[in-house]
């Protein structure tokens, strides 16, 4: 199914990390007729409002980057609106393309669909193997629910709705709060913060911490009490503490590469192509060389085809299929930040996973590898934090 430069294209959440470099990558692309709409201009949980903006609007595909997320904390405090949001946004979005014949949908997830234990690195065919990580079960369990409505679609309905599981991410629009940042961006800021008070640059704290407060404290607090907030997170003259040991592995993907990632699925790759054209269109009546099918006499009825065996597992990862220790990224992040003091990690705090590597064997056979590498990226993230305080 081709997308042409005059496709009307919805991108939800386009105010976000991934939303806002989908929306910018398609505008380069050529692709300028993109709808989009803030949460203050359209609920997504809001049925009524959800199926009124696809009355007026009728895109010809959907990117869902929308999503009610958070931090650990987050995540266990408000467990029941992680779920209840969640599956809102999705069943309202992804109904409502159907109901409006939308030709092509995406929709985003996250790696925390698998398994707190899960072999590594981790296969898409690892989903639903064995328990998820407590602390975030919620919030996976609406993900997995929601790529298994895409899956579930095509095969009842015949239509071509992928789901993408991106790896942790970082780039431009980051968020930097060190309340409820995630580690790269958090470690980015202490080493900075760190570096400044060293420099007795508190003309440069202050403006960093009128533009992100901490707890409250901004730039026109006194030197005094910006020390002891900035010393509740480990951060001090010419020193940083950071939580654990140093030695979990984590994989990073640029923000703009999983976009780049998102568009190439998007404009490039139908359910077809994941599951086995031929045989696809095999047992398909109507089956057309779009990879869409006539939605009216779908032979999946019920969820699987007898010819081919049970389909599951038709997300794809999006990720680098490389990693680094928490410590080596520190390396990276003081390198880039010109830091000169010592960095210590805590190791009475706690580690979390060990690790969490995907796969990414299905992502490079459908044609697509990153770009940036980690050592460039946080370099380039540090650049962007500091034309974002000009």
């Amino acid at each position: 199914m081709a997308l042409d430069k005059n496709s009307k294209i919805y991108v939800a959440g386009h105010h976000g990390l991934v939303g806002s470099a989908i929306w910018n990558n398609l505008l380069k692309r050529g692709y300028t007729n993109l709808v989009g709409r803030s949460h203050k201009e359209l609920d997504l949980t809001d049925q009524v409002a959800v199926k009124k903006f696809f009355d007026e609007e009728r895109p010809d595909a959907v990117v869902l980057a929308a999503a009610f997320v958070g931090g650990i904390m987050a995540n266990s405090l408000y467990r029941a609106d992680f779920i209840m949001m969640n599956m809102k946004i999705q069943c309202n979005v992804i109904s409502e393309a159907y109901a409006h014949g939308v030709k092509k949908l995406l929709f985003l997830g996250s790696t925390c669909i698998y398994p707190k234990n899960a072999p590594q690195p981790m296969k898409e065919d690892c989903l639903l193997t064995s328990p998820l990580e407590y602390t975030n079960e919620e919030y996976a369990i609406a993900k997995i629910a929601g790529l298994k409505m895409c899956e579930s679609y095509n095969l009842q309905y015949g239509t071509n709705y992928i789901a993408v599981m991106p790896t942790n991410l970082y780039g431009p629009n980051d968020n930097f709060h060190l309340e409820n940042s995630h580690v790269m961006p958090a470690m980015m800021r202490k080493v900075y913060l760190a570096k400044l008070i060293h420099d007795g640059a508190w003309d440069k704290i202050a403006i960093d911490l009128d533009k992100r407060p901490v707890e409250g404290v901004n730039g026109s607090a006194s030197q005094e009490d910006m020390l002891n907030v900035l010393a509740k997170y480990g951060i001090y003259n010419n020193k940083v503490v950071l939580w654990g040991t140093g030695t979990p592995l984590r994989e990073f993907l640029w923000s703009e590469d999983m976009a780049d990632a998102s568009v190439h699925v998007l404009l490039n790759v139908n359910f077809s192509d994941i599951i086995g054209i031929e045989k696809y269109s095999s047992v398909h009546y109507g089956a057309s060389t779009d990879g869409a099918v006539d939605r009216n006499h779908s032979a999946g009825r019920g969820g699987a085809i007898p010819k081919l065996g049970e389909i599951r597992n038709c997300h794809i990862n999006v990720g680098t299929g490389k990693e680094l220790t928490i410590r080596e990224l520190s390396e990276l992040v003081v390198k880039a930040v010109g830091f000169e003091g010592t960095v210590e990690f805590d190791a009475t705090k706690p580690d979390g996973t060990m690790r969490k590597l995907i796969d990414v064997s299905k992502l490079h056979s459908l044609g697509w590898t990153h770009q940036v590498e980690i050592e460039d990226g946080v370099q380039k993230l540090f650049d962007w934090y500091r034309e974002s305080l000009q």
